[in-house]
């Protein structure tokens, strides 16, 4: 005989299968810099300022990922809770640098269109897929941080909300890994027009087998955190036609300074 479990009991468990999530976490945020290691630190003293604050500011989101549910395991739920009011400022700082960050694609979209073939196989609506794709990753962020903090009373929604974020944001750092291991096999030449496609289907789905491991290991499968994370990510497969439309290039040069 069954017996049905009382709606605390449900959230005891559910809190209880998150204890080790900040160990899973460590594992994230190692891929992230693995992916972005190159990228960042192969050319640090030529990086800009804009550059520099962007890195640090997700390296701190992905330790604040690891530290929160660290301290909830550990009981210390004083500390756990006014670290979180820091974590709004991060994620606040991490979605209008996000943002910011936007014209940088228009301006190497407008090089490769002015200047073909100096930027090896990567043509301007190339760019534009980067940006629009980041558009919906850091508004499904923004909108994962908010669900968490109307989910804070519920332990276990509030942390997979957070939790969340981590697939949300690892895409251009593991990118450009996979994109840099590509282009260092393949050269970096305007014949190589798979690097515009290969390395981005390859990312994709890690970074959604991730999601669905990860809230498979903690039953969040069928959690809408879960489903935001992996719609977010393949929505890189639907925008690559508006991303090569010449309509939607001029309107998002006319609405962003660059």
């Amino acid at each position: 005989m069954r017996l049905a479990l009382t709606e605390p009991l449900r959230g005891e468990i559910a809190i209880e299968r998150l204890r080790d999530l900040w160990i899973w976490m460590i594992g994230v945020m190692i891929l992230m810099q693995t992916g972005i290691f190159l990228d960042y630190w192969g050319d640090f003293t030529s990086n800009t300022w804009a550059v520099h604050i962007h890195y640090w500011n997700a390296t701190a989101w992905y330790a604040f990922l690891i530290s929160q549910p660290w301290l909830f395991s550990k009981g210390r739920i004083e500390t756990h809770r006014t670290w979180g009011m820091v974590g709004l400022l991060i994620a606040g700082a991490m979605v209008l640098l996000s943002v910011s960050q936007l014209f940088r694609d228009i301006v190497f979209a407008n090089f490769a269109r002015d200047n073909p073939g100096q930027m090896g196989p990567f043509q301007p609506w190339f760019f534009f897929q980067v940006m629009m794709i980041e558009m919906v990753l850091i508004s499904a962020f923004a909108f994962a941080v908010i669900m968490a903090i109307v989910k804070r009373q519920s332990p276990a929604d509030h942390a997979w909300w957070m939790a969340s974020t981590a697939f949300l944001l690892i895409m251009p750092a593991l990118g450009r890994g996979i994109q840099n291991i590509w282009i260092g096999i393949y050269g970096f030449t305007p014949e190589n027009t798979a690097a515009l496609y290969t390395p981005a289907f390859l990312t994709q789905p890690i970074i959604i087998s991730l999601t669905l491991l990860f809230a498979w290991r903690f039953d969040k499968l069928k959690h809408p955190a879960t489903w935001l994370a992996v719609g977010a990510n393949a929505m890189i497969y639907v925008i690559e036609p508006f991303a090569k439309s010449p309509a939607v290039q001029e309107f998002w040069r006319s609405v962003i300074p660059h």
